[in-house]
């Protein structure tokens, strides 16, 4: 039961993206509804729940553990769990504990969270203009959001901002929001919408903006040096010389980024997505409440990843969503 997490196209399972909480202080209309109904509270794994999880994983070979939501930070009490995952960084069994988060709550949590050895983060940003941010985020205050990557740089926090390309929304603002991460030395990440929840099809062929067409937008202003760099993850990588920064492009539309996929993503509820784009999944909250010990946990573990899909199957050709999930992005967590 010490044997590595091999998956059947022989990639290494070393990440695991861990949704703490369905809930979120936002509601972003390409993640939820406005009115989402939320789990009951007795659904999602305990805050002990999920130290015992993630720590089976990280025997089994995990070295990246990163938190997401909904909201990571609006969960209650979550530095608990924080504080229970730095002790695996401590051992060097965990090579890196980060987050992804809106932003919403950094100020109150940043210092702590580096204390527990969060170094960097990502954080969700797709503009700068506050009208447009309270439009797209419902709930959201740019101020706020602002603040809190202040309060991350000062705990010495690297950030990196997320933006989704939404066609007619934040186009005008390609370059200046490289600009703006240019001066503020963090690097930045765009990502294609993809098809999740139940918002209709319509919505996401208004949205989609394809990030070749983003990138060949970018070309036309710096010059654009493709890096090598690979962190196991979907993104690929550019440098702007003329700022020295990193920019990285998130395609799974226009370039499928599945065949070094390292990841595999767990619920609040328990639930083992091996692909974000698949709805194949694995109830492991049921082993874990079956006994104390592990062995069935971490056989079903094994038996999740032995299902692990080669790739998705997002697709907007043919002016139509092929390949749609039902389940809202808040669920399986960004």
């Amino acid at each position: 039961m010490t044997a590595p997490l091999i998956d059947p196209f022989a990639r290494p399972i070393s990440y695991l993206r861990v949704s703490v909480t369905d809930r979120c202080d936002f509601r972003c209309v390409y993640c939820m509804s406005e009115n989402m109904t939320f789990l009951p509270k007795k659904e999602l794994l305990t805050l002990e729940e999920l130290d015992r999880m993630s720590s089976t994983f990280i025997r089994l070979g995990v070295q990246k553990l990163r938190i997401t939501g909904g909201e990571p930070l609006v969960r209650k009490d979550i530095l608990t769990y924080f504080r229970a995952m730095s002790r695996h960084l401590d051992s060097g069994a965990l090579q890196e504990l980060t987050l992804t988060t809106n932003g919403s709550q950094l100020r109150k949590h940043a210092r702590a969270l580096a204390e527990c050895g969060v170094r960097r983060i990502n954080v969700s940003l797709d503009t700068r203009d506050d009208t447009k941010f309270a439009a797209i985020t419902r709930w959201g205050r740019l101020s706020q959001v602002l603040d809190g990557i202040a309060a991350a740089q000062e705990a010495g926090m690297r950030v990196k901002i997320n933006a989704v390309a939404l066609k007619g929304f934040n186009e005008d603002e390609l370059f200046s929001l490289a600009e703006w991460c240019a001066r503020e030395d963090m690097d930045m990440t765009w990502i294609e919408v993809m098809p999740m929840g139940d918002l209709g099809n319509e919505d996401r062929l208004d949205q989609y903006w394809s990030l070749k067409d983003l990138r060949a937008r970018l070309a036309t202003r710096y010059t654009l040096t493709d890096l090598a760099e690979r962190t196991g993850g979907p993104a690929r990588y550019v440098r702007l010389e003329e700022t020295g920064q990193k920019i990285g492009f998130i395609t799974p539309l226009t370039h499928n980024f599945c065949e070094s996929c390292n990841r595999v993503r767990l619920t609040c509820t328990g639930e083992l997505y091996m692909c974000l784009g698949q709805e194949d999944m694995a109830d492991l909250r049921a082993p874990l409440r079956a006994a104390p010990e592990n062995d069935l946990l971490e056989t079903a573990i094994r038996n999740a990843i032995s299902r692990k899909p080669k790739g998705h199957d997002f697709d907007y050709s043919r002016q139509s969503v092929a390949g749609q999930v039902s389940r809202h992005m808040s669920h399986t967590g960004g």
